[in-house]
């Protein structure tokens, strides 16, 4: 089976509730942990990166409040000196291996770009580093013979998408798709939306879904069969210049399936129909597909018995994009097969956000597979290994 691995190791300082981490990501991961734990914040760290390339850093940092609100607050409300950073590992689908991290501190008049480093390498195509080295608006360094300028209050990752070098690791990261669907906004009708994959929220789905191959309609379909009994069809449905989704269900003991819009559907079977399409959105051009797929708690308006069918799609849709799921449900992960790897612990000890490997004990019954993960998640012994606690220097 292909690696479809994209982000390989996160290392977070100082980002919202995260005082520091370091862990390491699998094809499926599970972020697993109480309400409130910081399982969000890890997800943000990473979407924070795709914001800030796709549109800029001041606007990243803005629709999160400001960046006192990114940076981990101190206890001294006078230190005007706070910093946050990012650091990633990553792996692109054509054998490039290597890093980009950045470092943000704060300042009386707003912010600045501390540091910023990108490094990567094909070794099937040259053994020479590509990487540039950017401190306070300066290139220090780079591999660039004419490297674009920098500015303070920019990623400089952004400006070197120019370069036909640093063009693939810019896609890799502006193309990751973070999701919390909202199914008030799937029921209602959309406007056609041609742009490159599906937004946040689900409000262009109807266009997204639309566009997918025939087979991948029909496994969704499948999948959505067994979430949702009785569905035998769906497809999109023009209204004049809007447009929306229209279910064939069987219903009681009816012989033929009755036609349904999205405004009678459930929650549950539009939400799930928004993951599906999350999970397996295709792209015309390959090299513009999503790399990473991050779901927030996805058992939401789910009936317990329909959950377990997500994790056959999560572990399916690894095949071509990286997938990390958010949750705290026993049902989602009750599964004595599913690899310990592949989860991480998310607790809250003193105030902050611990996030790591299971401990031994807990990795230890899983194994042996004495107890799945949701049943060791709903008796409250899933807590990350106290190596989780790193130190404050990168």
């Amino acid at each position: 089976m292909k690696d479809s691995t994209f982000i390989t190791r996160v290392i977070l300082k100082n980002y919202k509730s995260i005082a520091a981490c370091d862990v390491k990501l699998q094809p499926l991961t599970f972020l697993v942990g109480r309400n409130g734990s910081g399982k969000s914040n890890f997800l943000d760290a990473l979407r924070f990166v795709a914001d800030a390339l796709n549109t800029s850093l001041d606007h990243a940092i803005r629709v999160r409040g400001s960046i006192r609100d990114v940076c981990k607050r101190t206890d001294n409300p006078r230190d005007h000196h706070q910093y946050m950073s990012i650091h990633l590992e990553f792996a692109l689908s054509n054998g490039t291996k290597g890093y980009y991290t950045f470092r943000i501190e704060t300042r009386l008049s707003g912010f600045i770009v501390q540091t910023e480093e990108c490094n990567f390498r094909n070794e099937t195509i040259s053994n020479s580093d590509i990487f540039f080295n950017v401190e306070k608006g300066n290139v220090i360094d780079s591999s660039a013979k004419v490297a674009p300028a920098a500015a303070k209050d920019r990623l400089y990752l952004a400006n070197a998408s120019g370069l036909p070098e640093f063009r693939p690791v810019y896609d890799a990261f502006s193309q990751m798709g973070f999701y919390n669907l909202n199914p008030d906004i799937i029921r209602n009708l959309q406007d056609p939306d041609f742009g490159n994959g599906l937004l946040p929220d689900g409000s262009n789905l109807t266009t997204v879904f639309d566009q997918l191959s025939s087979d991948t309609k029909t496994g969704i379909q499948e999948y959505l069969k067994v979430i949702t009994p009785g569905i035998e069809r769906v497809r999109v449905r023009k209204f004049g210049h809007k447009e929306t989704f229209e279910f064939k269900q069987y219903v009681a003991e009816g012989r033929r399936p009755l036609t349904f819009l999205a405004n009678n559907m459930s929650d549950g079977t539009l939400r799930a129909l928004g993951i599906l399409v999350a999970l397996f959105q295709e792209n015309s051009d390959r090299e513009k597909s999503v790399t990473l797929v991050g779901i927030e708690e996805p058992e939401i308006a789910l009936h317990p018995a329909s959950v377990g069918v997500l994790l056959d799609a999560f572990q399916d849709a690894t095949d071509k994009t990286q997938v990390i799921i958010t949750s705290h449900s026993p049902d989602l992960l009750d599964n004595k097969d599913l690899d310990i790897e592949s989860i991480i612990a998310v607790g809250t000890f003193d105030g902050n956000t611990v996030i790591g490997p299971v401990d031994d004990a807990s990795r230890s019954v899983l194994r042996d597979k004495l107890f799945t993960t949701g049943e060791l998640l709903q008796r409250d012994q899933l807590q990350p290994t106290q190596e989780s606690v790193i130190s404050d220097e990168t």
